[in-house]
């Protein structure tokens, strides 16, 4: 099986990744879902886009956060991830 090309992503999509990366209760799989970028990918695009102290200070504020990824989170965490995702817009 071939691997799909996906479009390249906007400036717009590039300031809504930064965005839910940042945040602690958006998980890498909803980032996925919206934007169809990997968690590797994140990471990359992190890289290219941030200052190096700010990618290393995000990188060890995400490093092991159950809250990044569903499969480690508490079943009874209340909230969804989602809608968190829903309301954000980029400003491009």
């Amino acid at each position: 099986m071939t691997p799909q090309k996906r479009k390249p992503l906007t400036d717009g999509d590039i300031a809504a990744l930064i965005q839910m990366a940042w945040e602690d209760r958006t998980t890498f799989e909803t980032i996925q879902e919206r934007l169809g970028v990997s968690e590797a990918e994140v990471i990359q695009v992190m890289r290219a886009a941030l200052q190096s102290s700010s990618f290393k200070r995000w990188r060890m504020r995400v490093k092991g956060r159950a809250t990044k990824h569903r499969a480690l989170r508490d079943p009874q965490m209340k909230f969804n991830d989602h809608s968190i995702a829903d309301h954000r817009r980029a400003n491009c």
